[in-house]
């Protein structure tokens, strides 16, 4: 995949270009501020060469506070084919919301801590580039946490509060299942019961995954 890499510690943006070069995908461009990233993304949209997925730091110079994911949120709606995967510091539960608005296809959210886990966030970068969801278990526990203080989840068991939060970091059923300990079909029968209680209807297809997440957690 073609990968876009916005990082002001050049330590950090440097090494996550070798660990992507590495493993075979192609680092197109790395930027260290907000308005670099835009600059890119926009000379690569008229060379026709727009990346798979930017990468990209919540907090970015000049300011160091929200930089990063206005430039996020401003590449998803002017880019929606463009995958966005924003790297924090610490969970910041209004950036996820805003990143996390609108649609949900290509967006991830993670903390800087999973990038010492190579292969899951490798994984989650591959997922956001190909139109999938990524969030941090930090990011969902928190967003989680608020929700059911406004009851949004309070028809949902414990169980299937915790196959909701496992379903907004990405994974798949089959995941889930070994992650649980369960079969592959006690899995279905639990996301079967969330779409039910959360009045998802068969004919949202397949976004039912995500809208079960996105559209409470943002309420």
């Amino acid at each position: 995949m073609r990968v876009v890499i916005a990082e002001d510690s050049v330590l950090l943006r440097e090494g996550l270009t070798r660990l992507l070069t590495d493993l075979g995908h192609d680092v197109v461009a790395g930027v260290a501020d907000a308005k670099a990233l835009l600059k890119k993304v926009a000379e690569l949209d008229a060379q026709q060469a727009l990346p798979d997925v930017v990468v990209a730091d919540v907090r970015m110079p000049p300011t160091h506070t929200d930089e990063g994911v206005r430039a996020a949120v401003r590449l998803r709606k002017d880019y929606p084919d463009v995958g966005v995967l924003v790297l924090s510091q610490y969970v910041e539960e209004r950036y996820a919301t805003e990143l996390l608005a609108g649609s949900s296809n290509g967006v991830g959210y993670l903390l800087k801590d999973r990038v010492a886990e190579v292969r899951e966030f490798v994984d989650a970068v591959v997922r956001v580039a190909g139109g999938g969801t990524a969030l941090d278990p930090e990011v969902v526990a928190q967003l989680l946490g608020r929700s059911r203080k406004q009851d949004v989840l309070v028809g949902l068991t414990p169980r299937e509060r915790e196959v909701l939060g496992l379903m907004a970091e990405g994974r798949t059923n089959s995941a889930i299942a070994r992650q649980l300990v369960v079969s592959d079909g006690a899995v279905e029968k639990h996301v079967s019961n969330i779409f039910l209680k959360l009045g998802l209807s068969p004919s949202d297809g397949d976004h039912r995954r995500v809208l079960a997440v996105l559209t409470y957690l943002n309420t």
